[in-house]
């Protein structure tokens, strides 16, 4: 008996403690290095228009969306200033992308939704999906909680039941 309650506490030491997963915000005074994210990602766009490769420059613009995601939980306006500069060397090298883009259909719609809109409703967009999916996601968690809650409940009335308690 004493193996089962300890096997079920020890259960539930585990499950609570893995729900209560937060991010952490990061220390004050850090503030996220915009300029190097911008040259990072502007040299690796170059360097994939110079060599002509569309997947790879593909595979670039798609981190670009990912980059503004991990600004918009620290900083949305660091968020903001990347759009912005990444919008502008899209535009300064638009004739080059074509050239070798051609009617690269999913290069030209990426490009489209980054340059299309104001790096401000780009920014919201995409920080408005990611509170959706937050808010989701602590939804599925505290199901899980309740879920996880309840079985362990029955359980244990099931062996105080067994027992006679």
């Amino acid at each position: 008996m004493k193996k089962v309650l300890f096997a079920m506490m020890a259960m539930m030491v585990v499950l609570f403690t893995a729900c209560t997963n937060k991010t952490q915000a990061p220390a004050d005074g850090q503030a996220p290095d915009v300029e190097a994210a911008v040259n990072e990602t502007t040299a690796a766009l170059s360097e994939q228009i110079e060599a002509q490769d569309a997947s790879k420059f593909q595979e670039i613009l798609a981190t670009v969306t990912e980059k503004v995601k991990e600004f918009i939980t620290t900083n949305p306006e660091a968020a903001k200033e990347y759009v912005t500069k990444i919008q502008e060397f899209l535009k300064e090298n638009a004739d080059k992308i074509k050239a070798f883009a051609g009617d690269n259909e999913t290069i030209n719609n990426a490009i489209n939704s980054l340059t299309a809109a104001p790096a401000e409703s780009i920014v919201n967009s995409l920080s408005s999906a990611f509170e959706d999916a937050k808010d989701k996601a602590k939804e599925k968690a505290d199901e899980l909680k309740d879920d996880t809650k309840k079985a362990l409940e029955d359980k244990a009335s099931k062996v105080k039941e067994g027992l006679g308690i």
